[in-house]
């Protein structure tokens, strides 16, 4: 991640909206289902790759159904400069993906700590928070295992391998619907250091303040993005995913709210830049899990999220959901196209 750059404030301009806002479509479906599910009582951690996790998931609302992540964007137009953007990000480059974001499912009793050390304590929030031993950092267990890296969690944590990278984190608590979320998480003999802490409210379609950044350079939650087996075992995945792109400019466009780029080019994407598989790509030949994932870039997009290898999305490290690398780079940069809301579209509120 480039460092932290401060921001430049762009407003999305939005002309006097009819009853119903165009472009906000509300998958009822997905409401109804979440609805219906029964809440697990959670009593302990519970990480993300067990059954018990699953069951939380599927009657966890995450954000009202109004909010950026769980809208269709399947008939929004065209960005006058789509494919010009898309040439600048890279039309031959692959769709990849990477076994990152895992997390924990907390209880409301979990103890709260206080992080020893916070790099960018300006656009952070304050603690303390509820982390339990064992966190999960960025690439547990899956990615771990898979490069055949024998460490222990507690090795992970402490980076014992120096191998640094981003190490974000993500602590979940479903009763009170809030979500923590760390970037450069290492625990330490004093306890956890961060370079960066945010909390959002599940509940809420509140941004973090303009300007300010999050785990993700975009400033925008990471957890809400994350392709989960519960997800790919349902057959559904119901909300935008995160993007990852090398190159971005030096703006950043609702729900985003941080840039991290010197970049002035008109053709690169923006922060929090909505990106969509087109509508006509065959996802028939594919398998069930990818094509699960296609097909939510297609209804739901991605949001440029961070700056990384270009046309990234995450997927949970979950050693249950199979390798889908060799399958996803079947589709090229070329096969996406980027979109910009209705007129008359307001964010939600």
């Amino acid at each position: 991640m480039v460092p932290r750059i401060a921001p430049l404030v762009l407003l999305l301009a939005a002309a006097s909206a009819p009853a119903a806002d165009p472009g906000v479509k509300v998958n009822d479906e997905r409401v109804k289902r979440i609805k219906a599910a029964d809440m697990p009582k959670v009593d302990k951690p519970t990480p993300f790759n067990t059954p018990e996790a699953d069951a939380v998931l599927a009657a966890l609302e995450v954000f009202p159904p109004d909010n950026p992540w769980n809208i269709p964007v399947d008939e929004w137009p065209l960005h006058p400069r789509s494919k010009q953007i898309v040439t600048g990000v890279g039309p031959d480059k692959p769709l990849r993906y990477n076994p990152d974001m895992g997390f924990v499912i907390v209880p409301p009793g979990q103890k709260k700590v206080p992080l020893t050390e916070v790099e960018y304590k300006d656009e952070s929030d304050k603690g303390p928070f509820p982390i339990p031993d064992d966190l999960p950092i960025e690439g547990w267990p899956a990615f771990y295992k898979r490069e055949g890296k024998r460490l222990t969690l507690d090795e992970v944590q402490r980076d014992a391998q120096k191998q640094e990278g981003d190490r974000h984190a993500i602590v979940v608590d479903p009763t009170a619907r809030k979500l923590y979320e760390f970037f450069s998480m290492y625990k330490t003999d004093r306890g956890w250091k961060a370079a960066q802490a945010s909390v959002f409210d599940l509940g809420s379609n509140k941004l973090r303040p303009a300007g300010w950044t999050s785990a993700d350079a975009a400033g925008l939650p990471i957890f809400p993005a994350v392709v989960r087996y519960d997800e790919l075992k349902r057959g559904k995945v119901e909300h935008a995913l995160r993007m990852t792109v090398k190159r971005t400019k030096k703006e950043y466009v609702y729900p985003a709210t941080h840039f991290a780029s010197r970049l002035t080019d008109a053709d690169l994407p923006r922060m929090g830049e909505r990106v969509r598989l087109r509508k006509d790509f065959d996802t028939s030949k594919f398998s069930a899990e990818v094509k699960v994932i296609l097909e939510a870039l297609k209804t739901y997009g991605a949001f440029v999220a961070d700056n990384g290898i270009e046309w990234a999305v995450s997927v949970a490290p979950d050693e249950r959901i199979p390798v889908l690398h060799d399958e996803l780079r079947k589709v090229k940069g070329s096969d996406f196209e980027v979109v910009t809301p209705p007129t008359g579209y307001k964010p939600a509120k």
